[in-house]
Parts: C-alpha cells; structure tokens; sequence
C-alpha cells in the first residue's frame, strides 16, 4: 500500500486535497468520487518524477487551442459552470505551457472576470478573433455555438497550414540535397582533381575549372566564415522580416513567386480571410470589429491595405465589395460574391462558400505544385552536379588532345 497526495474539487468548485494510503491511483479516484469529488490530479507521494522538457514541446499549437474549445463547449452544454469546466480543462491538457495558461485564466475568471476578457489578458495564447468571438457568445448567451466556430475556424486554419508546409516539403528536401551534394563534391573531389592538375603543369584552366576551384578552396579553408555567414544572413532576414517594410516587401514578393507558389499564397491568404470573416459575423461581431479582427489576423500585408480601405467604406456608408474589388489580391469572383451577399443579406453564407472554394483550391493547387516542381528540382540538381563533373573533366580533355 502506497501514500497518494490528490487534488480535487466539489460541485460548487471549492478546492480540496489531501493524502489517502490506497493501492493503486484508480482506488484513490473511486474514493473521491463516492465522496462526491471531482479528480483534479493524484500523484504517489515522494515520487513525482521530472518530466524531461524540450524547448520546442511546449509550443501552443493551433490544434491544440481547437481542442480546448471543442471540449469547453461539450462542457458548457451538458450545463457545467465556466469555472468548473477550467478546472477539467487543467486537469486533462497535456499541454504543459496550454495548462499554464488555463490556471492563469481560471484564477481570472475566479477574481469575476467574464471569460473573453480573461481570455484578453493572454494575446500571446488567445488571438482576437478567439477573444472577440468568445465575446459575442457570452453577450448573446451562445457561448456554446461560438466556441464550436472557433474550434471549426482553428481546425481549418491548421488543415491549410499543413496544405502550405506540404506544398514546401518537397523542393526544400530537393534543395538541401543538391546544396549537401555540392558541398561534398567541392569539398573532397574537387581538391583530388586539383592535385591532379598541378602534376600535369602549369597550363591555363579553362574558366569553368578556375570558378569550381575557387569555390573549393573557399569551402575547405574557410567553412567557419561560412557557416557564420549563413548563420548570420538567416538571423537577420528574419529580423528584416519582422519590421514593417520588410514584412510588407517580403509578403508582396511571396505573391509573386513563380511556379504557382505565388498562387498558393494568395489562395490561402483568400481561404483564411473569407472563413475568418464568416466566423466572425457569424458569431454575431459587429461589422467594423470584424472587419478589424479579419484584418489583424489576415497573415498579408495586401489584405490588410484591402481592409483598411474597406473600413473607410464602411464608415462612409459605402459596401464590403467596392474596395475588394479594387484590391489586387481579390480576384473579381470575391468582390461579386461579397456584393450579392450584401445585397441579399446572405454574406456570411456567402463568405464561408468563398473559404470552402479557396481550400479546395489549395488542396488542388498543392497536388499541380508538385508535379510541376519535380522535373524543375530534377534539372536543378543535375545542373549543378553536371557543372562540377564538366569544369573538372575539361582539363583532362585538353590535355588528351595535346597527346594525340
């Protein structure tokens, strides 16, 4: 028999805890509940071991936050009081950086904050759209429907991001492979082809030649700077491209990006704007708030200028689509679909079928990417191992020619 530390609370949400000689964890649990407790956590005493932490785990991942709604609106309809419901949440998050955030909202929520503003008081954690549409549900009492819209927005959400790493995976694979093939016949064929050369004489490489062998001697005497060099170079474009301008010039040019990447990233900036946009009207957002979230979590610079400059209609008493449809980034099917929806009182429908076309498009353009990426990887790659094999075989071939 072993000694169990537990925590638990009761129906009205008052903590207990305390110690209980059992012989398993599962006969502390069925003690409590015929006490009418509800289990919080049980640990055998004096052997709580440290859990080995990576400092990537404990990521809050979008999954992750979808999860925790769907469950806080199962609990919530079955009748469950908010605090209660945090309680269970904490208790069953694996999470651990998830998990400390829901004790910090629990204790919010226990001070009498609603739950959206203890929500607020972690935008790291909870983005406006979750804020705002937490909100809505709680002011119109469906908070039940609403997390269930955030949980369906964040899943959506998520299944384009894995659409967009998976449109990526394959060139960049493809890439670090030609780069490690590069680095390994610079670095330890061509030096052997050099000596050879310099047992033949003194006589003139070609051009070709000279350019590999530079790159060698660069690669094998100088690979500290290089890797300082790459190390740095990626440190600061990912400081350029937190700033303002170049966020905006690197977003622009992501649009731009031949072989129908471009194309993705406006498709999927068009897939979160219209779902995150129907979400929020949906959940009963005012329009200017809405129109402020979609344009704060819209992931492109070209759609926020198209925001901003559909807010400015809106105040002026002028519509959603007349700005869309002078945006670039908006195809004119968008600003027709937005304008029938305004005009019919059906934009919500209207702007969720613009997401559900947009997805499918993602999916499909994904599928053409990688057809069209393949041959243009596959010549890439033989271009470069051909360049090398070619500038270190033209010496050899005059020096054949001067011997015949």
């Amino acid at each position: 028999m072993s000694t169990y530390v537990f925590k638990a609370m009761d129906v009205l949400g008052q903590h207990a805890k305390g110690e209980v000689d059992a012989e398993s964890k599962q006969s502390v649990a069925d003690q409590l509940k015929a006490k009418g407790l509800i289990v919080v956590d049980i640990a055998e005493k004096g052997r709580a071991a440290k859990p080995i932490e990576l400092p990537w785990a404990g990521r809050i991942k979008l999954g992750d936050l979808a999860i925790l709604s769907r469950q806080l609106a199962t609990m919530v309809s079955s009748g469950m009081t908010i605090l209660r419901s945090l309680y269970v949440l904490e208790a069953q998050t694996e999470n651990k950086k998830l998990c400390e955030e829901l004790v910090l909202v629990r204790k919010d929520v226990e001070a009498g904050l609603p739950l959206s503003d203890a929500f607020e008081r972690h935008p790291k954690t909870f983005n406006p759209l979750f804020i705002a549409m937490t909100r809505a549900g709680e002011t119109g009492g469906l908070l039940e429907e609403s997390l269930i819209r955030i949980a369906d927005q964040l899943e959506k959400e998520e299944s384009l991001r894995r659409q967009v790493k998976s449109a990526m995976a394959y060139p960049t694979v493809i890439l670090v492979f030609a780069a490690a093939v590069m680095l390994g016949m610079v670095a330890f064929i061509v030096p052997v082809f050099a000596g050879v050369f310099e047992e033949l004489g003194g006589a003139e490489l070609p051009k070709m030649t000279q350019f590999t062998m530079v790159i060698s001697d660069v690669v094998t005497g100088y690979w500290y700077l290089l890797i300082l060099g790459t190390v740095g170079f990626a440190f600061a474009f990912a400081k350029w491209k937190k700033t303002p301008k170049g966020r905006g010039i690197w977003q622009r040019f992501l649009l731009r990006v031949p072989f129908k990447i471009g194309e993705i990233f406006q498709k999927v900036a068009l897939a979160r704007w219209s779902r995150t946009f129907s979400a929020l009207m949906g959940a009963g957002v005012p329009l200017l708030q809405a129109i402020e979230i979609t344009k704060q979590t819209a992931g492109n610079i070209v759609v926020e200028e198209a925001m901003d400059a559909v807010t400015t209609s809106v105040k002026a008493g002028g519509t959603i689509a007349a700005p869309l449809m002078e945006s670039p980034v908006f195809p004119s099917m968008v600003g027709h679909m937005v304008k029938v929806g305004e005009e019919t009182g059906a934009l919500t429908t209207m702007l969720s079928k613009i997401g559900d076309f947009y997805e499918d498009q993602v999916a499909a353009s994904v599928k053409a990417l990688t057809s069209i990426l393949e041959p243009v990887m596959i010549v890439i790659v033989g271009g470069i191992v051909g360049f090398i094999v070619i500038s270190m075989y033209l010496p050899l071939f005059s020096v054949y020619d001067q011997i015949k």
